[in-house]
C-alpha cells in the first residue's frame, strides 16, 4: 500500500488494532510540527494530549497500537489537504483529486487500511471534508466535549477532536477510546429527518434521498436561510483566531503561500468585525437550535459536488458545506453513500449539542441502508 506523505512520523508495528494520530495532537517524545516547515525543529512534546488517555490505556493493555502521526494541511489551516511543505497524501479513490483537509493524512491512512481508526481535528470541516473526499466516515464532536489540552489550536472557539474510520462502528470504537464509558445502549434513533436541500450535483442529492428512503425515515424539508452567510462568518472567525495563534510564524518565511495568505487576511480582521462575528454566532446557534428541536437531526451533503481535481483546488471553497456546523458548535457525522458511479457521496448528519450517541446510532441505520442501495 502506498503511504507516501500519509505519515509525518511512522512508528513501529505493535499488537492490537491500529490507530493513527493527526500531527496536531501532542504525543510524548515526538515533536508536533503541524505539517509546517516553521515548526520542523519543534522539541518533542513532554506529555500526551489529554485526548490520548484512553488510547494509551488500551495500548498498555495490548489491544491498540499507534502506527504513526499523520500529515495534514499545513497548520490545519486549509480544506484541500494540499501541503507545499510536507507533501500531499494521495486520494485513494482517485489520485487526480484532492484528499481533503485538514485531516488529510488521517483520512488516507484509514482509507488505505493503514489504521482502523484515526484521530482528526475539525475546526471548519477538517474531519468531515477529507472523509467525504476519501470515502470514509468521520465524526465532528460537540465543541468542548473532548478535552483539547495538548492539541495545537487553530481557532480555539471552534476546534474539536474526533474519530475517522471506514465504518460507523469504527467511529463508535473511536469515541469509546476518546471518552471511556461512551455507549449507544438505550439510544432511540429519530423517526424524522430534516432534509436541508442545497444546490448540489443531482447524483449526490439522489444518493442521499435513496438512503433516507431505504432507511424508512420520514423526511421533512427544512430551511436555514442563514446557511451561506454563516459559512462566510465561520471563515472570518477561523482566520482571526488562526492569526492570533500562528501569525508570528509569518516572520520565518517558512509558511506555505496559501496558508500565509489566509493568516495575513486574519490580521486584517479588526475589533468591530470580531464583535459582529460573535453576535452572528449567537444568532446562528439559536436559529439552528430551533430547527433541530423540531426535527431531531438534519441531513444534507458534506460536499455539493465530488472532490475537486488537484489542478483546481479552489473549487473546494464553493462545494464544501461544513462550516455552519462549527459555528454552532454542534456535532455532525459524515457518511459515504453510493451514487452508482465510481465516487461516493457524503451524507452529512447534523444533531444538537451533545448528541454524538444519537448521530452514531442513526448513522448505523443509514449505513445499513446505504449497503442495500448499492446492491
Amino acid at each position: 500500500m502506498n503511504d507516501e506523505a500519509v505519515f509525518l512520523r511512522k512508528l513501529s508495528p505493535g499488537p492490537g488494532r491500529a490507530v493513527a494520530v493527526k500531527d496536531l495532537i501532542d504525543m510524548a517524545g515526538l515533536p508536533t510540527t503541524a505539517g509546517c516547515r516553521a515548526l520542523a525543529g519543534a522539541p518533542p512534546a513532554l506529555e500526551d494530549a489529554a485526548c490520548l488517555a484512553g488510547i494509551r490505556a488500551a495500548e498498555a493493555a495490548g489491544s491498540v497500537h499507534i502506527v504513526g502521526k499523520t500529515n495534514l494541511h499545513e497548520l490545519a489551516f486549509g480544506i484541500t489537504g494540499i501541503n507545499q511543505c510536507s507533501g500531499t497524501p494521495v486520494n485513494p479513490l482517485d489520485p487526480t483529486r484532492v484528499p481533503g483537509g485538514s485531516s488529510s493524512g488521517s483520512a488516507v491512512a484509514v482509507a488505505l487500511g493503514l489504521a482502523e481508526m484515526a484521530l482528526g481535528t475539525d475546526t471548519g470541516g477538517s474531519i468531515r471534508i477529507p472523509a467525504a473526499c476519501c470515502g470514509i466516515a468521520g465524526l465532528k464532536t460537540t465543541h468542548g466535549r473532548i478535552d483539547m489540552t495538548g492539541v495545537r489550536p487553530l481557532a480555539k472557539s471552534l476546534d474539536t477532536v474526533g474519530p475517522m474510520a471506514a465504518t460507523v462502528g469504527g467511529l463508535v470504537w473511536g469515541m469509546e477510546l476518546l471518552e471511556p464509558g461512551f455507549a449507544l445502549e438505550g439510544i432511540v434513533p429519530p423517526k424524522y429527518a430534516g432534509r436541508l436541500r442545497l444546490e448540489a450535483n443531482p447524483l449526490i442529492d439522489e444518493a442521499i434521498d435513496r438512503v433516507l428512503a431505504e432507511a424508512g425515515f420520514e423526511v421533512v424539508d427544512v430551511h436555514l436561510p442563514g446557511w451561506d452567510q454563516t459559512a462566510a462568518d465561520t471563515m472570518g472567525v477561523i482566520a482571526a483566531e488562526a492569526f492570533d495563534v500562528n501569525g508570528h510564524l509569518l516572520a520565518t518565511s517558512k509558511v506555505g503561500d496559501d496558508v500565509a495568505e489566509r493568516l495575513e487576511g486574519g490580521s486584517r480582521i479588526g475589533t468591530d468585525e470580531r464583535r459582529r462575528l460573535e453576535s452572528a454566532r449567537v444568532g446562528w446557534q439559536l436559529q439552528l437550535g430551533e430547527v433541530l428541536a423540531k426535527v431531531g437531526v438534519i441531513v444534507a451533503p458534506v460536499l455539493t459536488d465530488f472532490a475537486p481535481l488537484l489542478e483546481e483546488p479552489e473549487r473546494m471553497y464553493s462545494v464544501r458545506q461544513a462550516h455552519p456546523v462549527n459555528f454552532a458548535g454542534v456535532p455532525a457525522l459524515a457518511l459515504p453513500v453510493p451514487t452508482g458511479g465510481p465516487l461516493p457521496a457524503a451524507l452529512h448528519l447534523i444533531g444538537p449539542a451533545g448528541s454524538e450517541e444519537l448521530l452514531l446510532a442513526t448513522g448505523l441505520i443509514l449505513e445499513a441502508a446505504a449497503k442495500e442501495t448499492s446492491l
